[in-house]
């Protein structure tokens, strides 16, 4: 399979990055990944580079993005980060990968069994591993609010991954005004899951999505409107 191209990046929607990304995890799982020449991969982006997507994930030996997702050498950005936590320079990843590389989707991706957070749920103090594991407080404390406290059980570690995950993914928004505009322009999607180390399998659970025909009608909206103002429309 050869490397993706200028063109099929340009032309590729943020829905169609995702069910790429969905098909190769499926591949994956299944022990069918394509065949590769990574060699002529190596020469083809020797020069340039096109990736579709951009992936935060933990640093986790086992959740390696490309692998996970049956891609191949420049295919898709990378971001590894304990905790898969955002942090300025991973915004300013982000940003490079999708205003000025092109990629169509950013995933935040999170995984079972995750010492980060096992660590944030255990109050770990640990040199500059404290200040990262502090990054998942929020999620944290919004797990302790649903159940009534602290609780070191297995359920209530992954319950506060997954809460971080979906924490994350609404930080690149809030934080990134210039990926909040291409979320709003339609341009990219963003989308949160779990990896099991169990199974292989990536559950996505939170999406936000923008159809070009609603960015086009908000466009509209907003050159019609004597204020020069629009309301955001709702992301699935």
């Amino acid at each position: 399979m050869r490397t993706h191209t200028k063109e099929f990046q340009r032309r590729l929607t943020p829905m169609q990055a995702f069910e790429i990304l969905k098909d190769g995890n499926r591949r994956f799982v299944s022990n069918l990944r394509l065949n590769r020449n990574l060699l002529q991969q190596v020469n083809e982006t020797s020069e340039e580079q096109y990736p579709f997507a951009i992936v935060l994930s933990c640093i986790d030996s086992r959740t390696g993005a490309e692998l996970i997702f049956d891609q191949g050498l420049g295919d898709i950005f990378s971001v590894r980060v304990a905790g898969n936590v955002v942090n300025e320079d991973v915004l300013g990843s982000m940003e490079f990968a999708c205003e000025l590389a092109g990629s169509r989707l950013i995933v935040v991706l999170g995984h079972t069994r995750c010492g980060a957070v096992k660590g944030a749920c255990r109050h770990l103090q640990c040199g500059h591993l404290t200040g990262l594991l502090g990054k998942i407080g929020p999620a944290l404390w919004d797990v302790e609010q649903q159940r009534g406290g602290p609780s070191a059980a297995p359920d209530f570690i992954e319950q506060v991954a997954r809460e971080n995950t979906r924490y994350q993914m609404r930080a690149i928004v809030q934080r990134s005004p210039i990926l909040g505009e291409l979320l709003k322009q339609g341009r990219i999607g963003i989308v949160s899951g779990i990896y099991s180390v169990e199974t292989g399998e990536v559950d996505f659970f939170e999406q936000q999505f923008i159809a070009p025909k609603q960015s086009a009608a908000m466009a509209a909206t907003v050159e019609s409107s004597p204020s020069g103002s629009a309301t955001e429309p709702a992301s699935t």
